[in-house]
């Protein structure tokens, strides 16, 4: 399976915990010392109240976009869930090669966690069972929503800012935000004198299942559909009814018959890696439907990099936004 199909088990459970999450720090006495030895409490997704002794510096993160946020703070991670997974998905950052594998996204070794030393474990809420409560039992942890479709970007940074506060890393963080508004305003003025600007996109990944075709449209309360609204784009998926996005992720679902009611002039963009197949460049080759339609005829089909880990952080959000820079110009 797709690694980033597997977000979509998780969506009904992270509705539940898509609440905001914020951090405060305090000392025994008067919560008022900003000393580095001070006592740090952070409230997370479950509302639950977690002390930490200090700004963590030994972590660990069972999520993708978590260890991007860490690494983008200055904070290399002690361990790291699928570790080659993540350096073929998400090279928008560099992991140290001194990070310890933990198994699986939404079931790590617990185990292994426990004998670590760790100072934290950062998860969202894609774990299975109990494992939360089984990590517990040896080491604190914060729990994040993995996304919230009606604020895409406030929930990124709401999690940033979470991970800067437990690290002791906030003027990072305020850096790392003011470099990606930079960023994108830089490139929406950019994309504004290119043909493309206001166009209609489509932006998916697509994968293959007994012989039938599913393709996974990135809708307006994605993390990149808030990502090519905010760069002046148009949302094509609109276009074609019955596609809704889930509440956590903004993804919807769709087939290729449902192709044909995209705009005649939609940019068509997708995500594949080398380590996955690439359907469109495969099975679709010789796809009667969809070589007929307009786009395709056009030349406005394009595959974005490899790396570009499209539920990641502000990292990946700038890579993903220097590609569409690219492409359009």
């Amino acid at each position: 399976m797709k690694p980033t199909r597997t977000l979509l088990v998780a969506s009904a459970a992270a509705l539940a915990l898509a609440l905001s999450a914020c951090g405060t720090t305090e000392d025994d006495a008067d919560n008022s010392s900003s000393d580095s030895n001070e006592k740090i409490t952070i409230t997370d997704a479950r509302g639950e109240k977690v002390t930490l002794d200090g700004p963590a510096e030994k972590v660990a993160s069972t999520e993708w976009n978590t260890v991007e946020y860490l690494i983008s703070l200055g904070i290399q991670p002690t361990a790291v869930s699928d570790i080659k997974g993540f350096k073929a998905w998400d090279q928008s950052v560099e992991l140290d090669d001194s990070a310890t594998d933990i198994g699986t996204r939404g079931e790590p070794s617990i185990d292994t966690l426990a004998g670590l030393g760790l100072d934290v474990v950062f998860v969202t809420d894609t774990l299975a069972g109990d494992a939360i409560k089984q990590i517990e039992e040896t080491t604190p942890v914060i729990v994040m929503p993995g996304g919230d479709s009606s604020d895409p970007f406030g929930q990124m940074w709401k999690n940033v800012d979470l991970v800067a506060q437990a690290t002791g890393t906030e003027d990072e963080a305020a850096d790392l935000k003011k470099d990606f508004d930079d960023k994108i305003a830089e490139a929406k003025e950019t994309i504004a004198a290119t043909d493309a600007a206001g166009a209609p996109v489509a932006f998916n990944d697509a994968w293959e299942q007994g012989g039938a075709v599913s393709v996974r449209p990135y809708l307006e309360g994605s993390q990149i559909g808030a990502v090519l609204k905010e760069l002046g784009f148009e949302d094509a998926w609109t276009s074609v009814e019955g596609v809704e996005g889930d509440a956590v992720y903004g993804l919807g679902t769709t087939d290729i018959e449902g192709l044909t009611k995209l705009p005649a002039d939609t940019l068509y963009w997708y995500i594949a890696n080398d380590t996955d197949v690439d359907v469109y460049a495969g099975s679709l080759k010789d796809n009667k439907v969809w070589n007929s339609l307009p786009f395709v005829k056009a030349g406005n089909v394009e595959r974005f990099p490899d790396g570009i880990w499209m539920f990641g952080g502000p990292a990946s959000m700038l890579d993903f936004t220097d590609a569409v820079v690219k492409t359009v110009s």
